[in-house]
């Protein structure tokens, strides 16, 4: 993703956006979700599957990159950006429980798909409700992104 679309500083405070935008970012198979995922199979994967554990360790690493443009929009929008599905309430905080922890190779892919699809789709909801241009960018970039890490991963699970 380029600087451009990261940029958050021109972003104000806007509740229906903000509304919108959280559960991206700490809700049920929102990025936080995926980033711990990834970061679990890249562990456990690891000692039989050094190089797809790599690239899936990279892809994890990505969307710890994407935590923080989406906690950087939370901010600016006008919320704390807590590990919550709607910041700013002191409700539905983050669980682990909505990873994936499947231990075979063929089952995480599986279920980085899933994920994967479901992070697409839930950006492209976003982006069909959503009235701020410049947050609707950032949001599109990190579809993009998404679009990536799909393809990436149904081509390890071609290999």
């Amino acid at each position: 993703m380029n600087e451009t679309c990261t940029d958050t500083r021109e972003i104000v405070k806007d509740a229906k956006a903000l509304r919108l935008v959280s559960p991206a970012y700490a809700g049920r198979g929102g990025v936080l979700t995926a980033a711990l995922q990834y970061l679990y199979q890249a562990v456990v994967l690891g000692a039989e599957h050094t190089e797809t554990a790599r690239r899936l360790e990279k892809i994890g690493g990505e969307k710890l990159r994407q935590m923080q443009v989406l906690a950087s929009l939370i901010q600016n929008l006008g919320a704390n950006p807590v590990f919550s599905a709607c910041p700013p309430y002191p409700v539905s905080y983050f669980s682990a429980s909505c990873v994936d922890y499947s231990r075979t190779l063929p089952a995480a892919l599986a279920a980085d798909l899933r994920l994967e699809r479901g992070a697409i789709e839930r950006y492209t909801t976003i982006l069909s409700t959503l009235e701020n241009p410049p947050v609707a960018e950032i949001i599109a970039a990190l579809r993009e992104e998404c679009r990536a890490h799909l393809a990436q991963i149904r081509l390890l699970a071609e290999e």
